[in-house]
């Protein structure tokens, strides 16, 4: 019998073997075959299956999202937003949501900066305060003082 055992693969994957058994027990790589010592064996294809995981959670996608992705390659059967080209498309316009939320951030934080705010009860206080207080607490449901 052959394959990768355990170590081997998570080296080659560059993921440590709590992060393989996790994804295992998750169902985003098979159950492998074992040796007649018992020890896991792992097809070659289980190192790229963990790059594929770890490349897709880098650009955005959950374990669950990586799961469905993986299950769903190749069998559509006639679900088209099953496939990677619709999945990247949405997680695109959601990237590009946090992208501009964090360029809003940036340039209020640049401002604070630049006014030299340094406490930030004595800021929400001043008009030029650069910082959104008062639109923030407006209606917001974190707004209970308790």
């Amino acid at each position: 019998m052959t394959g990768l055992r355990s170590s081997q693969v998570a080296a080659a994957a560059g993921v440590n073997l709590q992060t393989l058994r996790y994804y295992e027990r998750r169902g985003l790589l098979a159950e492998p075959d074992r040796s007649l010592g018992g020890h896991r064996l792992y097809p070659a294809e289980a190192v790229t299956v963990l790059k594929v995981i770890k490349a897709a959670q880098r650009l955005g996608f959950t374990l669950d999202e990586v799961a469905d992705l993986l299950a769903t390659g190749g069998h559509r059967h006639g679900r088209p937003d099953a496939g990677l080209q619709e999945r990247a498309k949405t997680k695109l316009i959601e990237v590009e949501a946090k992208i501009a939320d964090l360029q809003v951030i940036a340039s209020t934080l640049r401002a604070a900066v630049a006014a030299g705010c340094d406490d930030l009860v004595t800021c929400a206080g001043q008009q030029c305060c650069p910082i959104p207080f008062a639109t923030i607490a407006v209606g917001a449901p974190d707004a209970d003082p308790r």
